[in-house]
């Protein structure tokens, strides 16, 4: 999972991101507001972790950004700046929560897994109901239906992953390859393949649908 980071303070901006990497988290870690609006409006995220207090483009005002761009991923919000205007402005504005200054790495943690959990998980069991009868689990990558349990590469847990956090929508091979790679080079070939090799290990040709022009979708039933 890809979080993005906007801390100023290098100190800080090292140790969570060091930190957050060796529980196995993605991290991009920027320094002022305006280049992570640039990395939010390019790439896709599933936690941001944001301090307030940093240069061109401030935490509050970058949440405005990103609401007005309809985006939906969680945001936790990390200040010294603990009156309560500061907290009622915040989860105005929309964000889910806050970790005051300073903070232990392992309550970090815990904020972190819990956010992602309440997030992405949306059955009481923390699973994702999908179609064709299968569930995921969408922390510990486990896809299952009543028969089988069925092993993912780790690009292509990747790929699902992907498709469950845009649920039901439509995503075109473009968007696939600049979020699932990264813009890295491979083929839209390559990357039919992938969902090939997954559609026959699941079994099922609908479990991934695809349209002509519009692109590929995992449909979430709860």
């Amino acid at each position: 999972m890809k979080i993005l980071l906007l801390e100023d303070d290098y100190n800080y901006n090292e140790s969570i991101k060091e930190y957050l990497e060796l529980l196995g988290y993605e991290v991009d870690a920027f320094f002022d507001g305006e280049s992570a609006l640039d990395a939010i409006m390019e790439k896709c995220y599933y936690l941001f972790l944001l301090d307030v207090k940093v240069p061109k483009l401030n935490g509050h005002e970058l949440i405005k950004y990103i609401k007005e761009a309809n985006i939906t991923t969680p945001i936790i919000i990390m200040t010294s700046l603990v009156d309560i205007d500061n907290i009622e402005i915040g989860y105005q504005l929309g964000c889910n929560d806050y970790l005051k200054k300073p903070f232990e790495l392992k309550e970090l943690e815990l904020r972190v897994r819990e956010l992602i959990k309440k997030h992405y998980q949306t059955s009481s069991d923390g699973e994702f109901r999908l179609s064709c009868g299968f569930v995921f689990n969408f922390e510990s990558g486990e896809l299952k239906n009543e028969e089988k349990t069925v092993s993912l590469t780790s690009k292509e847990l990747d790929l699902v992953r992907f498709l469950i956090r845009r649920k039901n929508t439509f995503c075109d091979i473009e968007l696939i390859r600049e979020n699932v790679w990264e813009g890295k080079e491979i083929s839209y070939a390559d990357i039919r393949m992938y969902i090939r090799k997954i559609r026959l290990k699941v079994g099922e040709d609908e479990f991934i649908k695809s349209s002509r022009g519009l692109g590929y979708r995992i449909d979430v039933i709860a």
